[in-house]
């Protein structure tokens, strides 16, 4: 039947115009499909075929709902949008019929999967996933694993981290190509696949047959569904459209990847099979359909500027309707012949202003393979159509994730690639121009991070499809379209371009997942080899590298400021690292070796062609242009990189790859500019060009770029340096920095270039640029682990740094796969030698330190660099800190004592490449420089500073220390009249020159300069470094005057030199030096008039040092010549005593070398040490100097007594923050004067710390203490088990909060609600367990006046405070701490002393009736005063702290109960809290912090003031019933219809107590109070011995009955629990309380035998809580202080206090608890009057009776959940579990730490009228207060009502740190003590005072 149902199912379906089969027959599919598998099984199974392909048809090609949506028939598609989406699904089930041939498809799945070899996990992942990376394992860099293969693979001690995924990935686990095999998962360690049986063919035979058909059903809707956006309309819209409804599709196909490999196998034959292909789409069928939807695929190609090279007999020809313009064709046949016209079809080309970049586009693209790269595609298989409308459709996640879990395929993979590689182009121009560029970016890394990660795969792909060339071309390609003409140098004639900064493709970093695809290919050694060896694509890189040389010029302001601060420079700085950098790290990591040379004089050669190139095109000749300066010079920087390279690894000869001269002279320009500039910068002098200039100067020295910028621009100085003439080098610097003038003898001079203020900062930068280019040793010779020592001992130097962020600010190389990984070993072992760790601490304030590590002693002492410091400083107070910090390591160590300059510190060797930069400290134009500031130095001329003399002095050592050894003195001091250039020195040799002595000196000065007045004698020659001329005198006159110095000038010196340079290398010198344009550089005449004048000098740099050396001291001949004592000193020069110190100890230091030196140094020292010299200058500058000594040290001790009073200060304000917070310190600094009881005073006198005034507090003008108001919910958080609670981490732990405090107090009064009348269940019970209102002060008190007008002061502050005024919030005006209400002082006595003090006679029967009638007076309020006024107030804020729910529970809603209830409940909840404060007992005593913050005698007052009010109807006062025996018992028995009184033993006792004393007036006098509590007692105890008898067992009960009754009538039988107890048990079981024992009645027996020592215990626990708060409430009122005391005798310490005790008891024997009781009426009579009540209720409701009896008063401490060591169990049970309110994966999964409850936060999801499920929770659980872990962030945060703060981690790694947001990804574990913190501020309700920073939540967490 089946088979004929088929069959005609498929005849119908053979006729062209067939209707879906009828439905009765369609439901049959699952027969046909068997029908059709069958006949496809039979050897010639051609009918078979042509019968599914019939049926295929029509089932795929069901009329497309696509074609309706895309021809905008709306209106028709929402009508008949479910028949759409039926014949879809209809579709997909016909392909599952078929694909399991009639059997199911479900079992068709699992029996695929049982054939499946996985050896790979390939598990693909989108963005926000999080997985793991580690290094230990990983061999590229990129290797990651997902969750589950992480923690199933072992790696225990790896350096692994978690992360957050940017642009999605996928599970390397089982692929040995990215990571060893070590690390892969317990599933993934290779299964051989001799285990896993063939797949048998005919199971997926169906599959091979439906799939092609199912791919290019696919295919036709993509191309149906795609149209061109119109220009100016973006079409994401339709394109989601489209995939929108293609998504049933794309996920089938992502559901058979995941069947495993043999299905894998098969799509991966569908997709690469050219044939099939072919077959089905070549349009050229007579299904219309078919053809029109080629059409659209032409039409696409066309439109993307794309070609489709096909054989022109088809197309072309003979249809050029089909879409192929005869354009690209004749484009085929010669590409190079219509690039103008290939050109317009790139839409992005056509602005008009793109005419440079066609011009250079034509260079490039002339050969026609480069051509074919960007604009041919051509498609042979399904596999690269589908990719190409993946590209076209922006790369949907979906069709992602699909073509990425098909890459376990090996034979896939590598078609797949070939692929990726062939779109490469089009993949560029579809990035370039779409809207979500960044979306887009991350999809396409997603890709081809998977693939070219694998070596083996990049290297196949760049051999066979041109890899490279295809990347680097089409990187050319995109730089392209935004040139601009560059503008350095010479802005009319520049044939220079550079990128432009501001266009979006460099200010949103477009181009990175191409440049990042580029990086990575480089790291495979095979494919950066090709790339080194290929001349052609080595010219083209440095092309490409050449479009960012220069760009982001900046130009010098000079006028006005700039309008608009442009931010292109971070798209520079970034563009310059990403696309120039790091491809060069990642070359350089492949020539570490001599047998790379070749690679390296590849590079600089074609390096230094583009760099000549560059000089060119901007027309450079000599001289930078005034006033620009760009940050970027990648070609520079390659080439010094490559040096660098060549000579410290692969031992190449350095002058074998440098250019000539000329070339060295251009190439240190541009880098010098920049040193130049940023001293400039830091100068002020850009200031005009805003704060971005100051950002790039910054960026340039900052962590991650600077060896990539600064490193290899010193560098290339330093190689031009030890190359050059060094003469013309200084010069050069001096000129630069534009500070020649200055360097002049003469007391003044006139700066052409230059601002006054400028001068002295401009002078210490070139002092400071030589200082670093002659010291440091990066890349002259360091090793790398010696670099790395130096780089951290600089962070380390500058601050304490956490173990992260030293990581971070250690450059290291750029590419990951450079050798030095962060966390790699050396760096662990360099850190812990120069390291020591300071572990995480905390300051009583709150604050919390991370883990730090600081400098060892010994590297302060012998490391400490100031050069590296200086280097390495983005910010200039860094430098300070890393002095101040040296200053304080040697004050402490004893080393020096006063105020050191920057330590000397020996340096590593030179290379020997690179001896010649020493030259430099060796040339005559520096040392006159030297000698010039030594001697204006010593003349105390303006514009020079200590920096100044401490770097001239840096330098004069440098050179004593590198001086030429061969010279010696002998020979240095005949010196031949050749060697003479000038008359300054005779030699170059510092050691000698230092000795040379120089007479006269001409200058040119000013008129006015005081100089000019002697008139010169005529045999002298002139000196001015300052004058702009050089005239030479005939040898003959220099001999004669060999003392004086000859006319000399720096810049003309250069000049000459460049001259000379150029005349050698080039013959037509004439035409290359062209005449000065610039007028900065004027010749003298142009000049201020200068006027010349003869100076007589008569010094050496020698005889400087030394009267330098006096004048530092202050003293005359200080420098006496340490060797004339101890001969020792020149044998063994290393002298510890030198190393550290100021200038004094550097001159000396300095001499001492030069006597070191040479002989006649030496004796020349002593000659100048024997003249007694006086000193220099003239006497009215010793003078003025005097003034300005006695000026210092007047200053000095203002200092000083402003330090004296600032120290006062703030011991002051600590010992008062220490009363405030909770930092234990003795009671007696409390500000509080409420506490100093003396007899003698009888009031209260207050300070009011806004007015300054004190005294009392009085009706009309009352004083306040400042107090918070909180509700709180820490009391009911309480549980009678010491064991905290366990965060949940597994489905099967959940917390039920059923044993809480809050949950137990809730229960039992909804159980009294339900059997008794509502106004008493409210006097029996107090509530405020949860939402209790908790009131704390900081002890100070203010005028109630003074504190209105301070609020109305700051509602009128528009700064931001973190607090709301209008809710009545302000800080204490004294001590800041956060609060929000005032409290009155009752006016009166502090504590009544008085009255207690008088012990009173009366006995318990009268005070009895006292306190009734006392109670009976109704309260009448008081007049209308200030004070009640404000007594109102602060009730009616104490009502509003709380919500409603906590405030009411009575049922009918606003009865007077319930406010009675509240306010007894206010009273209880503060006691109870200072309880929990001081421990949950009071054995430590009255010394406690937690009395201090308290204010529960005024709180008192106001309570009772409104208690009064509601006066108790005495009959139903509970007094009565504890005091009096009622006679008529039965009249309660009689109503019944009304509900009766709460009996009297089910009462609260601690709530009767507080009723008592709040309705007696205020004040109360002690006798009373101790008579209450008397009586209360006696209730109490009754209680526990009822609570006893229900405990135990009947046989238990019938025992005690009768050893109590033969005790009854001995004499103190009243005081003998036995007694007690048996008349108990005999009343209650009158009653049926102990009758209806059944099955609940053995829960309740406890299975101990009960002794009389346990009973004891019994008793004694059930009443000690009522005694704490007794005794407390004593101490408060009374001020009475507590005593300590034992655990074990607290209850009879307390009872004694409290006057329970006889004072005649003995204490030999045991004490026994019932001694306390002291009777106000016959005991019997009114036990048995208590159990009458109970006996009645158990009448009918045993049960509940029982349960009420046993109250369980015994509560533990409250704590926080307690959480797992490891975060890791947290993090992976938390972040993937679903909400139960909204059932999803909240975005921000947060985790309450006081009840377990899992929350989202900020989810909109689960939000309740405007709030947030967070802020909801806080105010459920913690009526305001909630403490919140964030899972993503494992920070805590806690809410507080309307505010919130970020409180920290109590997570932290190994090292110490926080790591908030898992940004690092390290494991974390818990830190008990941080832990313990936020516990103790939760239950001290600290968090609004030691946390600072709130903010307002706006209900939205």
């Amino acid at each position: 039947m089946a088979a004929a149902a088929a069959a005609a199912a498929v005849g119908g379906s053979q006729s062209p115009q067939a209707e879906l089969p009828a439905p009765g027959l369609a439901l049959d599919k699952a027969a046909t499909a068997a029908h059709l598998k069958a006949a496809l099984s039979r050897p010639d199974n051609r009918a078979g075929a042509e019968e599914l392909q019939a049926l295929l048809e029509r089932v795929l090609s069901a009329e497309r709902p696509l074609a309706a949506a895309a021809d905008g028939e709306e209106a028709a598609a929402a009508g008949g949008g479910g028949g759409a989406g039926a014949a879809e699904e209809e579709a997909l089930e016909w392909c599952k019929c078929l694909l399991a041939g009639g059997g199911g498809y479900d079992e068709f799945c699992a029996a695929v999967r049982a054939y499946d070899p996985a050896a790979l996990c390939g598990l693909v992942w989108t963005a926000n996933f999080v997985a793991y990376r580690c290094r230990t394992c990983g061999i590229s860099p990129c290797m990651s694993l997902c969750a589950e293969c992480f923690h199933q693979g072992d790696h225990t001690g790896h350096d692994f981290n978690m992360f957050r995924s940017q642009a999605g990935g996928a599970c390397d686990c089982g692929d040995s190509n990215v990571m060893r095999e070590s690390g892969f998962c317990k599933r993934h360690q290779i299964k051989s696949s001799s285990n896993i049986p063939c797949v048998p063919k005919d199971l997926l035979m169906m599959s091979e047959f439906v799939l092609p058909r199912f791919i290019f059903c696919l295919i036709q809707y993509l191309r149906e569904g795609y149209n061109e956006p119109a220009a100016d309309v973006p079409s994401e819209k339709d394109l989601n459209k489209v995939l929108q409804l293609l998504e049933p599709q794309i996920s089938f196909l992502e559901d058979l990847t995941k069947m495993g490999g043999a299905m894998r196998s098969v799509l991966t034959q569908v997709l690469t099979n050219q044939q099939n292909y072919k077959d089905l789409t070549s349009g050229l069928g007579e299904n219309a359909c078919a053809k029109k939807s080629h059409e659209k695929y032409l039409i696409a190609l066309k439109s993307s500027g794309l070609t489709y090279p096909e054989d022109k007999l088809v197309y072309g020809i003979q249809e050029p309707s089909a879409g192929t313009s005869t354009l690209a064709v004749q484009g085929f046949a010669g590409a190079t012949g219509t690039l103008g016209q290939l050109d317009s079809s790139d839409e992005e080309d056509q602005d008009g202003s793109q005419g440079l970049g066609k011009r250079k586009r034509v260079k490039l693209s002339s050969n026609t393979k480069d051509q074919s790269i960007m604009d041919v595609l051509k498609h042979k298989s399904f596999l690269e159509e589908l990719l190409f409308w993946t590209i076209k459709y922006e790369f949907p996640q979906k069709m992602v994730t699909f073509l990425l879990n098909m890459l376990p395929d090996q034979e896939y993979k590598v078609a797949f690639t070939k692929t990726f590689v062939q779109h490469y182009a089009f993949i560029m121009k579809t990035l370039k121009k779409s809207h979500e560029s960044d979306t887009m970016s991350n999809r396409i890394v997603h890709i081809s991070v998977q693939l070219f990660s694998n070596e083996e795969l990049a290297r196949q792909v760049t051999e066979e499809c041109q890899l490279l060339d295809i990347m680097v071309t089409v990187l050319l390609y995109m730089m392209e379209s935004c040139l601009i003409k560059s503008e350095l140098q010479d802005e009319e004639n520049s044939l220079h371009v550079v990128v432009n900064c501001g266009e979006a493709l460099l200010k949103n970093n477009t181009y990175w997942p191409l440049v990042s695809d580029f990086i990575n290919i480089l790291s495979h050694q095979s494919v950066a080899k090709r790339f080194l060896e290929d001349h052609g694509l080595l010219v083209t890189w440095m092309n490409f590298v050449s479009f960012f040389q220069g760009m982001n010029l900046n130009k010098r302001e000079l006028n006005e400021h700039v309008e608009f601060e442009s931010q292109t420079y971070y798209a520079a700085f970034a563009a310059e690292l990403e696309a120039c950098a790091q491809p060069m790290w990642g070359l350089l990591s492949h020539c570490k070796v001599r047998e790379t040379q070749e690679y390296t004089r590849n590079v600089v050669r074609y390096c230094l062609e583009a760099l000549q190139d560059w000089f060119d095109a901007i027309n450079f000749v000599d001289e930078p242009a005034p006033n620009q300066v760009t940050f970027h010079l990648p070609l520079h920087r390659y080439y010094a990189m490559f040096l660098s390279k060549a000579v410290k690894c692969q031992e190449l000869d350095l002058d074998s790859v440098l250019p000539d001269q000329e070339m060295l002279m251009k190439l240190m320009i541009h880098p010098l500019q920049i040193q130049a500039s940023l001293a400039e910068i830091h100068s002020n002098m850009w200031v005009r060009n805003g704060l971005q200039i100051k950002g790039q100067a910054m960026t340039y020295v900052q962590s991650h770029f600077c060896n990539s910028m600064i490193d290899p621009d010193i560098y290339l100085l330093q190689v031009c340096a030890s190359r050059l003439d060094p003469d013309y080098f200084i010069s050069s610097v001096f000129e630069r920095f534009k500070v020649v003038d200055l360097l002049t003898m003469a007391s003044q001079h006139q700066n052409t270039v230059l601002d006054a203020e400028h001068e002295r900062s401009m002078l210490e930068g070139a002092l400071t640029f030589l200082v670093i280019l002659l010291s440091l040793r990066l890349h002259l010779g360091m090793s790398d682990d010696e670099i790395l020592r130096a780089e951290m001992v600089a962070q380390l130097c500058m601050n304490d740094r956490t173990h992260s962020s030293l990581l971070d600010l250690i450059p290291e190389n750029p590419n990951p796969k450079s050798g030095i990984i962060p966390g790699s070993y050396s760096f662990e072992s360099v850190l812990s030698a120069v390291a020591d760790f300071k572990a995480p601490v905390f300051e009583p304030g709150g604050s919390m330190q991370q883990g730090m590590y600081t400098p060892k002693a010994e590297v302060w002492d012998q490391e400490f660099d100031p050069v590296m410091v200086i280097l390495r400083t983005v910010y200039r107070r860094d430098v300070q800190s890393a002095m101040d910090r040296y200053t304080a390591f040697l004050k402490q160590s004893g080393k020096f004592p006063g105020n050191p300059w920057p330590p000397y510190k020996k340096r590593t060797p030179l290379h020997p490449s690179y001896k010649g930069l020493m030259r430099l400290l060796h040339c005559k134009t520096l040392h006159i420089v030297l000698f010039t500031l030594l001697y204006k130095i010593l003349m105390d001329h303006q514009n020079l500073s200590e920096h100044v003399l401490c770097m001239v002095l840096y330098l004069i050592e440098l050179g004593l220390e590198n001086s030429a050894e061969e010279e010696s003195d002998e020979e240095a001091s005949v010196c031949g009249p050749e060697r003479c250039h000038d008359s300054w020195f005779p030699g170059s040799n510092l050691v000698s020159n230092m000795r040379h002595f120089i007479n006269y000196v001409r200058v040119r000065v000013p008129e006015t300069a005081p100089e000019v007045k002697r008139d010169s004698p005529a045999s002298t020659s002139s000196d001015s470094l300052g004058s702009l001329q050089s005239s030479r005198r005939p040898k003959v006159l220099q001999r004669e005057n060999s003392g004086t110095a000859q006319v000399f000038s720096l810049v003309a010196e250069r000049r000459k030199k460049f001259q000379e340079i150029i005349n050698r290398s080039s013959s037509e010198a004439n035409q290359v030096v062209r005449p000065k344009t610039s007028n900065k550089w004027s010749a003298p005449g142009s000049a201020p008039q200068l006027t010349t004048a003869i100076l007589e000098i008569k010094e050496s740099i020698l005889s400087l040092l030394i009267k330098l050396h006096h004048k530092l001291s202050g003293k005359q001949n200080s420098y006496y010549p340490p060797w004339l004592d101890d001969i020792e000193i020149l044998i063994q020069p290393e002298i510890p005593k030198y190393s550290h110190g100021d200038g004094i100890t550097a001159v000396e230091r300095i001499l001492l070398k030069a006597a070191l030196q040479s002989r006649m140094n030496k004796r020349i020292i002593e000659e100048i040490c024997r003249k007694v010299t006086p000193p220099v200058p003239p006497k009215k500058v010793t003078a003025a100097e005097k003034k300005t000594l006695d000026k210092e040290e007047r200053r000095q001790k203002a200092r000083e007594r402003q330090q004296k009073l600032l120290a006062e200060f703030a011991s002051r304000q600590k010992s008062f923050m220490e009363t405030a917070m909770d930092v234990d310190s003795p009671e007696n600094d409390i500000p509080m004067e409420i506490t100093a009881a003396e007899p003698q005073i009888s009031e209260a006198v207050y300070d009011c710390v806004i007015c300054g005034q004190s005294g009392p507090s009085s009706e009309d003008r009352p004083t306040g203490l400042v107090v918070l108001l909180q509700a709180s919910s820490v009391l009911g958080q309480c549980r009678d088990n010491i064991e905290p609670k366990k965060l949940p981490i597994t489905e099967e732990e959940q917390i039920y909060p059923w044993d809480t405090c809050a949950a137990v107090h809730d229960v039992r009064l909804s159980l009294l609600q339900r059997y008794f009348k509502d106004s008493s269940c409210l006097l029996a019970v107090s509530i405020g367990w949860e939402g209790g209102v908790y009131v704390q002060t900081c002890g100070h008190t203010l005028h109630i006046d003074c504190h209105k007008s301070y609020m109305e002061s700051l509602r009128n502050d528009q700064v931001l405070q973190g607090f709301s005024v209008d809710k009545g919030e302000f800080t204490c005006p004294l001590c800041r701490q956060f609060a929000n209400s005032v409290l009155p002082c009752y006016p009166g006595s502090n504590v009544e002393n008085n009255l207690w003090q008088r012990p009173s006679n009366k006995n318990i029967q009268d005070l009895i009736k006292e306190v009734e009638e006392l109670q009976g007076r109704p309260g009448a309020f008081p007049s209308e005063t200030n004070l009640s006024k404000e007594m109102e107030s602060v009730m009616k804020d104490i009502k509003n702290t709380t919500q409603k729910k906590y405030r009411d529970y009575s049922k009918t809603p606003g009865s007077p109960d319930n406010d009675f209830l509240f306010m007894y409940s206010v009273a209880r909840t503060n006691l109870e809290l200072e309880l929990i404060h001081r421990g949950g007992n009071l054995c430590s005593g009255g010394a406690s912090t937690a009395g201090k913050r308290s204010c529960l005698n005024q709180l008192f007052h106001v309570l009772a003031l409104h208690m009064r009010l509601y006066s108790i109807d005495s009959e139903y006062n509970p007094w009565r019933k504890l005091t009096q025996l009622v006679e008529e018992v039965n009249s309660q028995l009689g109503n019944e219809e009304q509900q009766p009184e709460v009996p009297i033993l089910y009462h609260d006792v601690t709530s009767l107590l507080l009723i008592q004393i709040l309705m007696m007036p205020q004040p109360l006098r002690k006798d009373h109070f101790t008579c209450i509590v008397k009586v209360l007692f006696t209730l109490l105890y009754t209680q526990a011995l009822v609570a006893l008898s229900v405990k135990c067992s009947e046989e238990d009960r019938s025992a005690w009955k009768h050893t109590g009754a033969l005790k009854k009538n001995t004499c103190d039988a009243e005081k003998s629990h036995e007694v007690l107890l048996s008349f108990v048990i005999s009343e209650l079981s009158k009653g049926k309380l102990y009758h209806e024992e059944g099955t609940q009645e053995c829960a309740m027996v406890s299975p101990i035998a009960w002794s009389p020592e346990s009973m004891e215990k019994y008793l004694q626990d059930f009443c000690l809580p009522f005694l704490r708060i007794t005794s407390l409430l004593q101490h408060h009122l009374f001020g009475e202080d507590l005593p300590s005391c034992q655990e074990e005798e607290e209850f009879s310490v307390l009872s004694s206090c409290l006057g329970l005790l006889p004072t005649f008891y003995q204490t030999e024997h045991p004490f026994i608890s019932a001694s306390c009781l002291d009777w106000p009426v016959p005991a019997f009579d009114i036990i048995s009057q208590w159990c009458f009540e109970i006996n009645g209720f158990t009448e009918r409701h045993a049960e509940q009776g029982k349960a009420l009896l046993i109250q369980e008063s015994r509560w533990k401490l409250p704590h926080l959940l307690q959480l797992p060591e490891n975060y890791n169990t947290i993090f992976q049970y938390y972040h993937r579990k679903t909400c139960s309110v909204c059932t999803k994966v909240p975005k921000d999964p947060a985790v309450c730490l006081v009840c377990g409850t899992f929350v989202c936060l900020k989810g909109l999801c689960c939000k309740q009228q405007s709030y947030c499920e967070c802020v909801l929770h806080s105010q459920n659980c913690g009526a305001g207060t909630g403490i919140f872990l964030l899972i993503n962030a494992s920070v805590i945060i806690i809410i507080r009502g309307h505010r919130f703060c970020l409180w920290g981690s109590v997570y932290l790694d190994a090292h110490g740190e926080e790591d908030r947001d898992l940004r690092r990804g390290k494991p974390l574990y818990i830190c008990k003590e941080r832990y313990k913190v936020l516990e103790q501020q939760w239950i001290s309700h600290t968090f609004d005072h030691i946390n600072k920073r709130w903010g307002p939540h706006y209900n939205g967490l």
